[in-house]
């Protein structure tokens, strides 16, 4: 006890980092891409300072600076021309994400990990993550398997290095391992939004993917945010059926969830640092009203501290500089 005991002994200098428990590193990023077919040159999201739909003619250049800044992987989001009730854009050969995937891997290889989303609320005319049954309003969630496990097989061949459902459909996972593995992907790995909770933080993004939906909400199939057992139940199913990597979206208000899956699970987790979660930060800073570089050091490093060994973030790319 006082006097005897005094932490503040090691807070000083050059000690306060030998005693540090956590450390931030580039190899823990992942920056995600919109990537959209509809544009000739990159178009800045308002609502996301910094943060650019990409046309396919610049996809290449934009990894080839992610790769040089030291960041391991993307993942890639599409914004495709043509939207349906079906969201049959999302898996034919030459769709928007095929084609970036294998313009990437073309030119960078085995240099950058390219990583999928796999899901549908962009590609259909109705902004849903599934088939809706328009009379009753519901999302069906057994003819969404097929779907999404035609999506994966499609990014697979295209030559991504993993795929990551985010439908938060009822056995997403198993419907994509079978589909991988019956096409000879058994390799690829999934990383499951195992853990996806029904947030507001998703604001901007949905200006940025165009997905935002004509009727109802997606609270009937994303979590409640007053739940937390629901969530083990939820990742305990996605580990059952083949999930190599789990992800907790959003974060920095999920930080429990984060703590509770890497604890009981032992597995690679991953942390999704969403739009709302960014656009925050850049907003007040932009006022004044935080320093910018700190504000984000510490929300990165708050979610590595909770557990997470990989962090999706809009940040990526201002972390990796800073950290250099």
């Amino acid at each position: 006890m006082f006097p005897d005991v005094r932490l503040r002994r090691l807070r000083k200098g050059k000690i306060r980092n030998l005693v540090r428990e956590t450390t931030l590193s580039v190899d823990d990023l992942v920056q995600p891409i919109f990537v959209n077919e509809t544009i000739d040159s990159a178009v800045e999201i308002p609502s996301m300072p910094g943060i650019y739909n990409i046309p396919l003619s610049e996809v290449v250049n934009e990894a080839k600076e992610i790769a040089e800044l030291g960041i391991p992987a993307v993942i890639i989001f599409g914004v495709p021309a043509f939207k349906d009730a079906e969201g049959s854009s999302a898996y034919g050969e030459t769709d928007v994400v095929q084609e970036a995937v294998r313009r990437i891997k073309a030119e960078l290889g085995d240099e950058l990990v390219v990583i999928t989303d796999v899901c549908m609320c962009e590609y259909t005319s109705h902004g849903h993550c599934g088939i809706v049954d328009f009379e009753t309003k519901e999302i069906l969630n057994d003819p969404t398997l097929e779907v999404i496990g035609k999506i994966a097989v499609s990014h697979a061949k295209a030559g991504a290095d993993m795929v990551a459902p985010s439908c938060m459909m009822d056995g997403m996972v198993e419907a994509i391992r079978h589909a991988l593995d019956t096409n000879g992907f058994e390799n690829i790995p999934i990383m499951s939004y195992a853990a996806k909770y029904h947030s507001c933080f998703y604001g901007p993004f949905r200006e940025a993917a165009e997905s935002g939906y004509s009727f109802g909400d997606r609270s009937t199939y994303q979590m409640d945010p007053a739940n937390s057992d629901e969530a083990i139940r939820e990742v305990t199913l996605d580990v059952a059926e083949g999930a190599d990597i789990l992800i907790v979206k959003p974060a920095l208000p999920y930080l429990d969830i984060v703590y509770r899956v890497k604890v009981d699970y032992g597995m690679p987790t991953a942390a999704y640092n969403v739009s709302g979660e960014y656009s925050m930060i850049k907003a007040a800073a932009a006022n004044g009203w935080l320093d910018e570089e700190k504000a984000i050091y510490e929300s990165l490093i708050s979610i590595k501290r909770a557990g997470a060994d990989i962090i999706i973030t809009y940040f990526a790319k201002d972390a990796a500089r800073m950290l250099k």
